[in-house]
């Protein structure tokens, strides 16, 4: 069900089921500019699209999801939009296009987002953060001023871990990048990953 009217702003849709979130796709996936899923928080017990089929229908049609915001106490929303072209590609986002690909739900929208991410290097962009093992020199610099913050993120597990890095690495600007370290680290010293802070956990 679609909501243009709501306190937020931005048309949301609430669906439950895979199906219904791939058939607005087909019908939108060419016309929409954006379109914010409402999730239900685990602790209401209430029916919500797993995260995990989201992105994965939104990767079939070139789309992406992005940012998060709390709705109320119960929910939260999230972003999907068509992926631009110098958009990069997490080494996540490409096992779930080889699935999809090998499943046969891939469709000619989503391939040729591939495409444009190889032509434009954006495939490749975030290589180095997928295989990195070490904290940037920045971000380290930025932990060792904040001794519970650093204790903290050696216990993260490694997905947690890269999270932050995938974070940090794919800002397009400084400003931004500098922003995100200083957010990790605040994180970090208050005990909490990156998806406690966008999933309001």
């Amino acid at each position: 069900m679609v909501k243009k009217n709501n306190p937020t702003k931005q048309e949301t849709l609430v669906v439950t089921k895979r199906d219904a979130w791939r058939a607005w796709l087909e019908k939108n996936h060419d016309k929409k500019r954006e379109i914010w899923l409402v999730f239900y928080k685990k602790h209401t017990g209430r029916p919500s699209l797993p995260y995990e089929e989201a992105v994965e229908e939104a990767l079939c049609f070139g789309w992406i999801d992005s940012l998060v915001k709390r709705v109320d106490d119960e929910r939260y929303m999230q972003k999907f939009s068509p992926r631009k072209r110098n958009s990069t590609w997490s080494a996540l986002n490409k096992k779930r296009v080889q699935k999809m690909i090998k499943q046969g739900r891939m469709t000619e929208a989503g391939l040729q987002a591939i495409e444009g991410g190889k032509q434009t290097g954006s495939w490749h962009a975030l290589d180095n953060v997928d295989g990195l093992r070490k904290i940037p020199p920045d971000l380290a610099k930025a932990m060792s001023a904040d001794t519970e913050a650093a204790r903290y993120f050696k216990t993260l597990t490694p997905t947690a871990i890269k999270q932050f890095l995938w974070w940090i690495e794919s800002a397009k600007r400084e400003e931004t990048r500098k922003k995100r370290i200083a957010m990790t680290v605040s994180l970090a010293s208050r005990g909490k990953t990156l998806s406690d802070h966008y999933y309001g956990r």
